[in-house]
C-alpha cells in the first residue's frame, strides 16, 4: 500500500473524519468531496434544488433528473451522507468482522474446530472497511450525479427567500425545493465531557487502535451494535444508560435476548444509572454515575457518545423561506411531506422520526412525485420495518402491541420460538423468537418482531404481507424451504391456523370421517 498522502485543502470538521489520509480515505474524498470541483454555472431557474447529499437528497436528486427535470444538488460535507461515510457501510463492514472473529474463537468448543488463539489485527480491520467504503462510493459520487444530469454544488446552502437558494456567491431559484440535510449526533451537558474528549458514530471509524477500556454511552441500536463489536475485537466495554434495559423502545423480552447476548460477549451494564460528570486522569477518563444514591467510578480510555441525533435545521436559511421547524424534532412538515412553504418539500432524518436509510430512499419517492407532480402519496401509508444489527439481529415492522392497543383494536398474538425452528437447532442460534400480531377473529397482520440471526433479511417477507394486505393464512400456504431460519413465519401461520380448528369443527369432521370409513 502505498504512503498516506497529505490531506488536501478540506474544512477541519471534514478532515477529521477521513483520518488516517491512506490511499483508500484519498479515494473516498475524491468522490464525495473532491477539492478540484468547480461548481457549474446556476441554470435560470430549476424545476428541483435539493439541500443534501446523503441518502435522501441522492435519491430525490436522481429520479428528478430521471425525470427530465432540472434539478441541483448541494452538499457541504460528504456526498452520501451518515450512510456512506459514518453509518450503515463502515459499521456493518465493522460488525461482520467482529462476527467472524467471535466465531474463530467459539468454533472448537460447538463445532469441533481448530481452537483459535491470540490477539487479531483491529488496524487491519479497519483497514478493510475504508477500503470497502472508498470502493462503494463511487455511487454517490459527484463526477456520477454530474453525468446523471445533476448540477452539483458543493458548499454551503441556505435559503435567502422563499424561492432562492445561496450557495457561496451564486444564487439557485427554484419552482421546488426539498430539505435533505440529515441529522448529526446529540450531546449531552455532562460535566467535563467536552474536556475528557470523545467520540461519535461520524469520528469512531477514524481508529486504527483498539481502545483498550470503552465506555459507550446509550443502549440503543448505534450503541449496542458497537459496543458487541468492539467486545468481540477484544475491548472491555462498559454501556451506561438511564433506562433499565438497553434498547427500551423494542419489547422487554425482545431486548433482554440482546441483552443477554451482550453480557455473554463481554459486555458491561451500568444501566437505570445517570452520568454526572467525566473525569480525567493519567490512567484514563473516569464516568461518574449515580443510581439510586450509590456513585460509581469506571475507568475508560475512550468514550463513544450513542444517546440519539438531532436534525441539521441550523444555518440553512429556514426562517428567510418560511419554513416551520423544531431544533429538537426537525422540519414540519405534513403527510405528504410538504412544509409550511408550499414549495418546500422535507425528507429524511430532518423531518421523520423513522431515521433509516431506507425510510429515507422510500420519502425521496414521494416527496419528488409531490413536489414536481402534484402528487397525492402519503408518508402515512408506509409500512416501515427496521433491525438492530446485533447477534442474534433484532428487527420489527408494523405495530406493536401497545400501538395497536392505542388504536382501539383487539390484538391476537403468535410467538415461536427460534429453539422450535431445526435449522436453528442445527446451527447453534437458537436464542430469540418470532411474535407476530393479528387482528383479532381474522389473520391480518398488524405488527412483528423477530430476534433472530438474519431478522433483517426475514422480516421482509412480513413487511410485504403487511403492505399488500396478505393474511397469515396464505402465508401458511405458501411452501417454504426447509430447513431455513425463515420456516419460522410458516409455523406461525400454522400456529393461526390450528386456531381456526374449533370444537365444533372437530365434531363435524369426526362425524364426516366415520360415515367414510
Amino acid at each position: 500500500m502505498s504512503e498516506p498522502a497529505r490531506v488536501p485543502d478540506l474544512d477541519k470538521d471534514i478532515a477529521a473524519l477521513v483520518q488516517p489520509f491512506d490511499e483508500y480515505n484519498r479515494e473516498l474524498v475524491d468522490n464525495v468531496h473532491p477539492t478540484s470541483w468547480v461548481n457549474p454555472e446556476p441554470k435560470e431557474k430549476y424545476q428541483l434544488v435539493v439541500i443534501g447529499g446523503g441518502t435522501a437528497g441522492l435519491v430525490s436528486a436522481a429520479i428528478g433528473a430521471a425525470l427530465g427535470a432540472d434539478v441541483a444538488m448541494i452538499e457541504r460535507r460528504m456526498l452520501g451522507g451518515d450512510c456512506l461515510n459514518y453509518g450503515c457501510v463502515p459499521s456493518k463492514a465493522l460488525i461482520a468482522a467482529a462476527r467472524a472473529w467471535q466465531e474463530a474463537r467459539r468454533v472448537a468448543a460447538r463445532f469441533g474446530g481448530p481452537a483459535a488463539e491470540g490477539e487479531g489485527d483491529f488496524a487491519a480491520v479497519m483497514e478493510r472497511m475504508r477500503r470497502l467504503r472508498a470502493g462503494i462510493s463511487h455511487h454517490d459520487s459527484a463526477s456520477r450525479f454530474d453525468e446523471l444530469g445533476v448540477d452539483v454544488f458543493i458548499g454551503e446552502g441556505r435559503f435567502s427567500s422563499s424561492q432562492t437558494i445561496s450557495v457561496g456567491d451564486q444564487e439557485l431559484r427554484f419552482r421546488r425545493a426539498i430539505i435533505a440535510t440529515g441529522a448529526r449526533p446529540a450531546t449531552p451537558a455532562i460535566p467535563g465531557f467536552d474536556e475528557a474528549g470523545y467520540l461519535t458514530n461520524e469520528s469512531i471509524f477514524t481508529l486504527t487502535e483498539l481502545p483498550k477500556r470503552l465506555g459507550v454511552i446509550g443502549g440503543g441500536p448505534i450503541g449496542c451494535e458497537l459496543a458487541q463489536s468492539f467486545a468481540r475485537f477484544g475491548s472491555h466495554v462498559t454501556i451506561f444508560d438511564l433506562a433499565p434495559q438497553v434498547l427500551f423502545r423494542e419489547d422487554p423480552d425482545a431486548a433482554a435476548v440482546v441483552q443477554a447476548a451482550l453480557v455473554d460477549d463481554g459486555v458491561a451494564l451500568e444501566l437505570g444509572c445517570t452520568i454526572q460528570q467525566i473525569e480525567t486522569s493519567d490512567q484514563g477518563k473516569v464516568v461518574v454515575t449515580e443510581d439510586d444514591g450509590a456513585i460509581g467510578r469506571t475507568e475508560v480510555d475512550e468514550i463513544l457518545l450513542a444517546v440519539g441525533r438531532l436534525p441539521n435545521v441550523d444555518g440553512i436559511g429556514l426562517e428567510q423561506a418560511g419554513v416551520e421547524f423544531d431544533p429538537r424534532v426537525g422540519v414540519t412538515v405534513d403527510d405528504r411531506l410538504q412544509t409550511t412553504n408550499s414549495r418546500v418539500f422535507a425528507v429524511g432524518d430532518v423531518a421523520s422520526k423513522y431515521k433509516f436509510t431506507h425510510m429515507a430512499d422510500a420519502l425521496a419517492g414521494i416527496a419528488v412525485q409531490n413536489s414536481l407532480f402534484f402528487g397525492r402519496a402519503r408518508a402515512s401509508r408506509l409500512v416501515v420495518p427496521w433491525c438492530t444489527y446485533t447477534s442474534p439481529e433484532i428487527a420489527h415492522v408494523g405495530m406493536y402491541e401497545t400501538d395497536a392497543m392505542q388504536q382501539g383494536l383487539e390484538v391476537e398474538t403468535i410467538t415461536v420460538p427460534m429453539a422450535e425452528v431445526d435449522r436453528s437447532i442445527l446451527e447453534g442460534t437458537t436464542d430469540g423468537f418470532l411474535r407476530v400480531h393479528l387482528k383479532r377473529g381474522s389473520d391480518q397482520i398488524l405488527g412483528a418482531t423477530l430476534v433472530s440471526e438474519h431478522a433483517g433479511d426475514i422480516i421482509s417477507e412480513l413487511t410485504v404481507a403487511i403492505t399488500h394486505g396478505i393474511g397469515l393464512g396464505k402465508l401458511a400456504a405458501t411452501i417454504h424451504p426447509y430447513p431455513t431460519q425463515a420456516e419460522v413465519i410458516r409455523k406461525a401461520a400454522n400456529e393461526w391456523r390450528k386456531t381456526k380448528l374449533t370444537p365444533t369443527a372437530k365434531k363435524v369432521f369426526g362425524a364426516f370421517f366415520k360415515v367414510f370409513r
